[in-house]
């Protein structure tokens, strides 16, 4: 019961090892034929004991060094201590060097495997199998190594893009890099790459299985059938004739496959050993309000162990990755790979900065992988001011669920907004009069889309609605205002009552329906070539989520592809995409990050969503309790019956006890005090294994009710039935409408979030310091400091890149020059900013003007340079307006070297050389 620190790590690394399959011996009791895997504790070597020594198959192949927990932030300080064991000779046996070394507190292991090309030491979550080392000691070369002999890659069929992120990648594998970013525009092929190098990871570097983790069912089913349809560039072969792939779909996952595709929400269900419902993953996890705090622990599970996948890729990785999913990657000891159009801060920081491909919009559309957006912009008046409705007016009010109607007056004045259209208040004639503007002047956007008969044909549009009641009011006004039938407007959502693959087939292939109208289903990474106009009927806070929704319209389409698929009567190839803004979306303030976009509060649809996936922190529960008891004394006694037959015959206030109970101290202190008492005795570490097992049971009996999807609809279903008032008092009309031009609105935001970085960073960031400094100050810049601040910038602030928010102030005001490069336009950016100049001007221009004026001033009295002397000046000029400043050293290098270096400036200008090189960095850079 009085264990020291040193023997509570041991504690831990037992349980650790026996979970993992290793069979634990003492050094008086060795029996090898026990099992595979037997770890012999305090093995004697030729340089001491070693804490265990592992053995496979009767022969040693590893060791752990222990150490107790509070020495974990120093572990890698006793590498040199393990390997010292790793190299030396066991008692009894004439043994080559151990090639699999840990170190280890039980809580924090270390783990280096000595057949690398350069051995290196990482986290793992647990200990390897001793089937693992079987594996890789009959393999005889490291997968590390193995990652060397993957041949060039054949370019045929890919685009240049593509090539760069494959070979990118590819070198950072050999260098051993465990993260890795891909940025490559939506609709740049981010599917295909992914397939591309899997493929060669395959087949050259013999890698075991490979994870495809997506966020959601459907972004999982599209990659799907992408791997079924690939066809590798170097075999006449599909990808699923070569190699087997699989997508999950329940808590069974088969050992025999090279591919797997889940969502990370299923992979999470699986390590926890739960079972999830498919409605669990229809909405990404990262639509959630809730930032977890303490999300339930991941532990060992034997049956998917951590080095189950070599390689793990992640679509749409700028999401979903964070918070209580985080803890299925760091599960297994995996390569990750991300995959994203848009990623933000976090994402850059998750991967280590390690950007392999940077690929974004602009340069796809110059390429020509994209199509550039026009922006037509439609403002209505309640939109813009909200309505009215005074006291005593009758109006409509419908039950969101049953849409059933009912007359009623109004009690008191009705002021609302327009944020709250079609949720609390609906106006039918806002959303007719946004129709009819979208109807009105589509012919002027298409102008060569009228058939022989002189009929307009209506190009691919898709409707970004708010909510699946929203998109039903969108389409039967369509349909009316349009004068076209059923089969002209469709919703797809997951709600449909029409399958929505189907429809969603319908779209991207057949000539109907014309008109798609989705709430987020087809938000991201669907690829519908023929769309060609996007109508924003609802905001977007989040950046990288509206670069998503953007990106279906961003695909190229043939001609022929066009007139097959989409629009018969088009004349060209699909050069650009409208977006119709009838919500002020372009120029709305947005985040880098989903978790703050919105209101403090948690929806209850997100309440149950969550705790369906796992999420039992006390937060979430007693939150969902408390809903539970308000919509217990609103619903009826047969309704409430109802409920408790979901719920396997408990009451709601059954339920909302339980849900209190487990995480109510007093009862975690019963459960304590039991365990203490029956094992009296026994190690405090099985005590307080035994506590969590009973403290997570009475968590998980809580919660058992709402794994059956049938009780969470019935309880949404319920809480539905309080109503909308329909608005049909309030005519509307439009206020402003027409193209958006050159996109200011976007521009001046850009402009605005880089001068608030600046100002932001200015005490933090030593070049900031000095440009906001004295003129005399700013002669201490170097390009160092300038390529730190850019890199400091990139990290904080991707979407800043200085050439577009150069772009942008191009947009809006007269600017002299352009920049030669990144760096030379963050200098110029930030004089801009910081009122040194009056508009943005090129740096060489500026270090020009200055060098211009002071040449003037010098030679204003009786002093004249010479010619030779004046060359060079403007060697020193030239060289400030690339490189921020100059130093004695820096005469060494080119173009100075080359004209006699150092020396020579003394023999031309002599005791004035070091005044001249000073004086020029003070007024080059004032």
């Amino acid at each position: 019961m009085n264990q020291n620190p040193e023997q509570i790590a041991r504690d831990h690394i037992d349980d650790k090892l026996i979970s993992c399959g290793w069979i634990i011996q003492s050094k008086k009791a060795i029996n090898l034929s026990a099992g595979l895997g037997v770890a012999v504790r305090e093995y004697l070597t030729d340089v001491g004991p070693a804490d265990y020594v592992l053995f496979v198959d009767k022969k040693p192949v590893g060791l752990i060094e222990a150490k107790k927990e509070e020495e974990g932030y120093q572990l890698i300080k006793v590498e040199d201590q393990s390997t010292d064991y790793a190299n030396a000779k066991l008692k009894y046996l004439d043994n080559e060097p151990l090639r699999f070394v840990y170190e280890s507190t039980g809580t924090l292991t270390r783990f280096t495997d000595y057949h690398d090309p350069k051995p290196r030491s990482r986290e793992v979550f647990s200990f390897h199998r001793p089937e693992t080392f079987q594996e890789q000691i009959k393999a005889n070369v490291s997968l590390r190594t193995r990652l060397h002999d993957i041949p060039a890659l054949p370019e045929a069929g890919l685009r240049d893009c593509q090539i760069l992120a494959i070979n990118n990648l590819e070198k950072s594998f050999k260098d051993a890099r465990p993260k890795a970013l891909i940025q490559m525009a939506t609709g740049a092929g981010k599917t295909f790459t992914a397939i591309t190098f899997i493929y060669r990871l395959l087949k050259y570097a013999k890698a075991k299985r490979v994870l495809f983790l997506v966020d959601t069912k459907n972004l999982g089913e599209q990659a799907e059938q992408e791997f079924m349809a690939y066809l590798p560039n170097d075999d006449n072969r599909k990808f699923t004739e070569l190699y087997s792939a699989t997508r999950l779909k329940s808590s069974f996952i088969p050992t025999d496959n090279q591919v797997y595709i889940s969502t990370i929400q299923r992979m999470y269900a699986i390590l926890k050993g739960t079972e999830l419902d498919e409605s669990a993953e229809e909405d990404n996890p990262n639509e959630s309000v809730f930032k977890a705090k303490a999300p339930l622990p991941v532990v060992y599970n034997e049956k998917v162990p951590l080095d189950f996948f070599d390689f793990i890729v992640i679509d749409e990785c700028h999401r979903s990755i964070y918070n209580l999913w985080k803890q299925v990657l760091d599960y297994f000891d995996a390569f990750q790979i991300g995959l994203t159009a848009t990623p933000d801060n976090r994402t850059f920081g998750y991967f280590n900065q390690n950007l392999v491909s940077d690929y974004g919009y602009e340069k796809a559309v110059i390429d020509g992988v994209l199509v550039p957006y026009n922006v037509f912009g439609i403002e209505t008046k309640i939109t813009k001011d909200g309505a009215k409705i005074g006291l005593g007016e009758k109006v409509d009010k419908r039950e969101r669920l049953t849409r059933k109607k009912f007359w009623e007056s109004v009690d008191e004045d009705i002021e609302y907004a327009g944020k709250q259209l079609d949720k609390d208040i609906v106006n039918p004639s806002q959303i007719r009069t946004i129709v009819k503007a979208i109807k009105e002047n589509l012919p002027q956007m298409f102008p060569d889309r009228f058939d022989k008969d002189g009929a307009f044909e209506v190009p691919k549009t898709l409707i970004f609605a708010k909510t699946d009641s929203h998109a039903e009011d969108i389409i039967n006004i369509v349909r009316e205002e349009f004068n076209e039938e059923n089969k002209f407007c469709k919703k797809i959502t997951y709600k449909s009552t029409e399958d929505p693959k189907t429809v969603l087939s319908q779209f991207r292939n057949d000539y109907y329906p014309r008109i798609a109208v989705t709430v987020d289903m087809i938000a991201t990474g669907t690829d519908i070539r023929p769309l060609e106009v996007l109508v924003f009927m609802r905001d977007v806070k989040s950046k990288s989520y509206y670069e998503q929704m953007k990106g279906r319209g961003t695909r190229t389409c043939s001609l022929e592809q066009l007139k097959l698929t989409g629009t018969p009567t088009a004349k060209i190839t699909k050069d650009h995409f409208v977006i119709i803004d009838a919500i002020g979306v372009e120029s709305s303030q947005k985040t880098d990050s989903r978790q703050l976009e919105k209101a403090p509060g948690i929806s209850l649809k997100d309440l149950l969503q969550m705790v369906s996936v796992g999420n039992t922190q006390e937060e979430i529960l007693s939150t969902l309790a408390n809903r539970l008891i308000r919509m217990d004394r609103q619903i009826n006694e047969k309704e409430k019956m109802a409920f408790a037959e979901h719920a396997n015959g408990f009451t709601i206030n059954h339920v909302v006890k339980q849900l209190l109970n487990a995480h109510d101290p007093d009862t975690h202190l019963e459960i304590i005090q039991k365990v203490n008492v029956e094992m009296q005795g026994q190690s405090p570490f099985a005590i307080e294994k035994e506590i969590n097992k009973q403290t997570e049971q009475l968590i998980a009996d809580a919660v058992e009710v709402f794994h059956n999807p049938e009780l969470r609809d019935y309880i949404m279903d319920v809480r539905k039935k309080y109503d909308q008032i329909i608005d049909g008092i309030n005519i509307d009309e439009i206020v402003n409408i027409g193209w958006v031009k050159d996109q200011t609105e976007n521009a001046q935001m850009v402009i605005n979030s880089f001068s608030e970085w600046i100002v932001d960073h200015k005490d933090e960031i030593t070049a900031l310091q000095l440009f906001y400094g004295q003129s005399y100050q700013r002669r201490e810049l170097t390009y160092k400091m300038i390529k730190e601040l850019y890199g400091n910038l990139r990290t904080d602030a991707p979407t800043l890149a200085p050439l577009s928010v150069w772009k942008s102030y191009e947009q809006l005001e007269k600017v002299n020059g352009s920049p030669k490069n990144e760096l030379v336009a963050l200098v110029s950016l930030i004089r801009r900013v910081i009122g040194l100049d009056e508009n943005l001007t090129a740096y060489d221009k500026t270090v020009d003007a200055h060098f211009k004026d002071w040449v003037f001033k010098q030679q204003a009295g009786t002093l004249k340079f010479s010619e030779e002397q004046m060359q060079w000046l403007r060697m020193i000029k030239d060289y400030v307006a690339n490189s921020f400043h100059v130093d004695k050293e820096d005469f060494e290098l080119d173009p100075f070297n080359k004209n006699g270096g150092l020396g020579k400036m003394w023999q031309l200008f002599g005791d004035r050389t070091e005044g001249i090189i000073e004086e020029l960095n003070e007024v080059l850079a004032a």
